[in-house]
């Protein structure tokens, strides 16, 4: 009788790595296009992700060129590796940078990002054309990809490795500092891990 025949994957995943902590993530400030520093916490965050990540090797690390994710890249020990890709910034806010969900609220009842555009920003639809544009790069690497970014920009790029509207992305919600990993179930792409925490086991 023949062995059991094991189907093996080896479709790259994409690793999600959300940045640190900025006083505007703190905050709940809407941080886009401004270049915001990790604060201590959120460099101390990033050097756990180090521990985290363990040294994993990936065929392709890229990060934002923010200093937020670009910092957060270096300090979980991929400095000489990382590679600067402009289609991972995060959300372009327009008029509504640098500003809280409450405030926006007070003049736009129910007010969200996936629901109602930015005043002079970019659309949910520009932001997944730039998503859109990463996961061809992660599905034609020779190997799993990290990806060093923002949180409503990896929450759009979820939504489109789902084969989802952009808008969907409303549904994953990811902490600073954190680590989810998007794969494949035979032809089908899935989340595998999601949202976990830098200091977590």
């Amino acid at each position: 009788m023949g062995g059991i025949e094991v189907e093996e994957d080896v479709r790259p995943q994409a690793w999600l790595i959300r940045h640190g902590e900025t006083e505007w993530s703190r905050t709940g400030r809407h941080t886009g296009r401004t270049d915001v520093p990790l604060t201590g916490l959120g460099r101390e965050q990033a050097r756990r992700l180090r521990q985290k990540l363990g040294e994993r090797p990936f065929a392709l690390v890229l990060s934002s060129p923010l200093a937020r994710a670009l910092d957060t890249a270096r300090l979980a020990g991929y400095g000489d590796v990382v590679e600067v890709d402009p289609d991972l910034r995060e959300w372009d806010y327009g008029d509504f940078e640098g500003e809280t969900t409450p405030h926006i609220r007070k003049t736009i009842p129910g007010w969200s990002i996936w629901t109602y555009p930015a005043p002079n920003g970019e659309t949910a639809e520009q932001v997944a054309a730039r998503a859109d544009r990463v996961i061809a790069r992660v599905r034609a690497a020779k190997g799993n990809v990290a990806l060093f970014a923002h949180a409503h920009l990896l929450r759009v790029l979820t939504a489109r490795w789902l084969e989802f509207p952009p808008r969907e992305g409303r549904h994953f919600a990811l902490a600073t500092a954190s680590i989810s990993v998007l794969g494949w179930e035979r032809e089908t792409p899935v989340t595998e891990r999601w949202n976990e925490p830098a200091n977590g086991d």
